[in-house]
């Protein structure tokens, strides 16, 4: 996988709305994508890239990004989420320290729409909320992870694993 394809899925993949109390359970959720485009050109499977990513990243890079609350596993990526960041109206489910900031510009009925930014990546998206345990994300946005300026767009879905997190450490 090359430098693109991943700051593609850490840009857009990671940029999941914030959320209210009553939208979400606490717990272990499992973060997925599917149909990512970059430039009108259709990428590889996400599973298939995470594979890959798992094979490139060595150890000490996957217990770093383990130490900040991601964590490869199952079908996606998975994260914790606790009773506090439920109950707060700002769930960290990108690093806090990325400089990525996120606003609901809209809330109608179970969709809430909203606005992205990063430092190498902005955009708009809908979030689509089944229920407390699972929801839906469309994202359409610029990055710009290598120097090069690309647009891309990508469909997520979030799923509710438990209440236990297991191993899977909260973000800060």
């Amino acid at each position: 996988m090359n430098v693109r394809l991943l700051g593609l899925v850490m840009a857009f993949g990671l940029s999941i709305p914030v959320a209210q109390a009553q939208m979400l359970q606490p717990g272990l959720w499992e973060l997925t994508s599917s149909n990512m485009q970059v430039d009108g050109n259709q990428l590889p499977d996400f599973q298939m890239m995470m594979g890959q990513l798992k094979t490139m990243l060595t150890p000490e890079q996957l217990a770093q990004l383990e130490k900040q609350g991601i964590n490869m596993g199952g079908k996606g990526v998975r994260v914790c989420l606790t009773p506090e960041q439920v109950k707060s109206d700002s769930i960290p489910l990108t690093d806090p320290q990325s400089g990525c900031q996120q606003q609901i510009t809209e809330r109608s009925g179970n969709q809430w729409k909203f606005r992205f930014s990063c430092p190498k990546a902005q955009g708009a998206g809908v979030a689509t909320f089944a229920s407390d345990r699972e929801f839906t994300t469309h994202v359409t946005g610029t990055f710009n992870a290598t120097g090069l300026k690309q647009t891309g767009s990508m469909d997520s879905q979030a799923v509710w694993l438990g209440a236990d997190c297991g191993t899977v450490k909260p973000r800060a």
